[in-house]
């Protein structure tokens, strides 16, 4: 089990000996953002410096899917099935429609742009929830430098009546988001204040209020000896699956460290797709890799 290192004796059934770490594609630039379609049997994901999205299939391998994509970063699925995505360039929130024409969401607050959305998940009741860090706007290598109009915030944005507002505002860096299976917690990344090497980096949860759109209770859930948490994902259990700086971390819903996926550099963003939802695509600096195992992530958009 080279691919694996195991903290917990309940990780052992959760991965499988025979399935390794597979290298999908490789000759990117920075990799984020990926979004399964089962329905189209594809992964979709951003290759953020390039300016482009791409898509994955088992039979024809990576191809373009949109170029320019305004540097869009993390993505996700509505209700209805269309694609929900971060454009650090455009500073906003779009939807791609089933016929193809992108719809501009959100791309200011109280009348003042947002910063750089990162990452996106939608509720069960349609709500789309995303993190506003600065970190598309701090430099021109994933969108183009600017000024920051606004904090870092997580914000809920109701596509019924347009209404945008801040659910989170006590994050340096919210990065990664991910409702648990029961969407009664909100787990979010906080990577910190970019180029500060000193600045605190965990995961944080978030007990979803009874109303359904607010927060509250948010504690540490998990923290990161080494590297920054990311991109983070649920199995069907509420364990959660975390990219992070040496690997993938799968913690369990009371933050007990279970094991790690090993990998050769740094991942990003990851999510559960492939049949049954049982393999992990891991967007990993300039490559994309996949491994099978023994858990099927939870069913969400």
């Amino acid at each position: 089990m080279s691919d694996y290192e195991v903290l917990d004796p309940r990780f052992r059934s959760m991965v499988l000996p025979n399935a390794p770490l597979e290298k999908l594609a490789e000759g990117f630039r920075w990799l984020e953002g990926p979004v399964w379609f089962a329905d189209m049997q594809c992964l979709l994901f951003s290759d953020i410096p390039n300016d482009r999205i791409m898509r994955w299939t088992a039979s024809g391998g990576v191809s373009v899917f949109r170029q320019p994509s305004r540097f869009a970063n993390g993505h996700t699925r509505d209700r209805e099935g269309r694609l929900v995505g971060c454009l650090h360039g455009g500073r906003a929130i779009v939807r791609t429609e089933l016929d193809g024409d992108v719809t501009l969401l959100a791309d200011r607050f109280e009348g003042k742009r947002l910063n750089s959305p990162n990452d996106v998940v939608v509720k069960s009741d349609g709500t789309i929830w995303f993190s506003d860090p600065p970190y598309g706007i701090q430099t021109d290598y994933e969108g183009g430098k600017d000024e920051s109009e606004l904090p870092a915030n997580v914000y809920r944005f109701d596509a019924h009546d347009g209404s945008l507002k801040v659910v989170i505002g006590d994050i340096a860096g919210p990065n990664g988001l991910c409702f648990s299976p029961d969407e009664k917690r909100l787990y979010v990344s906080d990577t910190g204040v970019q180029f500060e090497p000193h600045s605190k980096c965990c995961i944080r949860v978030y007990d979803v209020a009874d109303d359904g759109n607010s927060l509250r209770n948010g504690r540490d859930f998990h923290a990161t000896a080494t590297g920054h948490a990311d991109g983070v994902r649920c199995d069907q259990d509420g364990n959660a699956w975390a990219a992070v700086g040496d690997g993938v971390h799968c913690i369990a819903p009371d933050g007990t460290l279970l094991g790690r996926i090993k990998v050769p550099c740094t991942v990003s963003n990851l999510c559960f797709g492939d049949r049954h939802r049982s393999r992990l695509f891991l967007c990993a600096s300039q490559a994309l890799y996949a491994i099978w195992i023994n858990r099927r992530g939870a069913q969400r958009p």
